[in-house]
């Protein structure tokens, strides 16, 4: 889709109720709300971070949005895919700015550049207790991505219309952090298979994309 008529349509969101839990539950892993419901205590402490769903013009000025590939570590999401971002510090103003500052430190993209479009719903992840809150942003240049050698294994570009796409939503078993291989929902992007709190936010973003585009 052309990046132009991508920045008409996307502000329209602004306007859009959320979807919450109605997204989210499409591409839920089975375990979850069973874990959510063991978690309910220790998440009234959740640690709290802030992600942006950044997309831009790519070189022919199609629209695109970036991935990052986390870095192989110990932890429960070692060499996954997720959203540029991190956890919020006592130096953020709000969970905004921690977004745009980690997006800045992961992927290069100066925080100038962006402009901040709409908060998504945030999501509780029970293994790592942190409750995400994504932001959809925009960035009208093509950003130079340079990526954070220690956190950051590889930068993903996604086109849009591949995301759109239902043939790239399916289901696959993958690891988890409990030692046992389950099947879940997954989007497969660039030949990366996502699943899990991305997936999750990323179908609510998709749900709200097909309502102005």
């Amino acid at each position: 889709m052309v990046f132009n008529s991508f920045l008409d349509a996307v502000v329209k969101i602004k306007h859009l109720e959320l979807f919450g839990e109605l997204s989210h539950a499409k591409m839920s892993p089975p375990y979850r709300l069973e874990l959510a419901k063991k978690m309910q205590a220790k998440a009234k402490s959740a640690k709290k971070a802030g992600v942006l769903a950044l997309f831009y013009p790519n070189a022919d000025f199609n629209t695109n949005f970036v991935l990052i590939l986390r870095k192989t570590y110990k932890g429960v999401h070692s060499a996954q895919v997720a959203f540029p971002g991190g956890k919020y510090e006592e130096g953020d103003n709000d969970l905004m700015t921690t977004a745009m500052r980690e997006t800045e430190e992961e992927v290069g993209v100066p925080t100038s550049n962006l402009n901040i479009i709409k908060p998504m719903s945030p999501l509780y992840i029970p293994p790592s207790n942190f409750i995400v809150h994504p932001f959809l942003a925009v960035s009208e240049y093509k950003p130079l991505f340079r990526k954070q050698e220690d956190e950051v294994e590889d930068i993903i570009e996604v086109s849009l219309l591949d995301f759109l796409n239902d043939r790239n939503v399916l289901m696959t078993r993958v690891p988890t952090s409990y030692n046992v291989e389950v099947e879940v929902p997954a989007f497969k992007l660039n030949d990366h298979i996502v699943w899990g709190a991305t997936a999750m936010m990323l179908s609510e973003l998709k749900d709200l994309l097909k309502q102005v585009l």
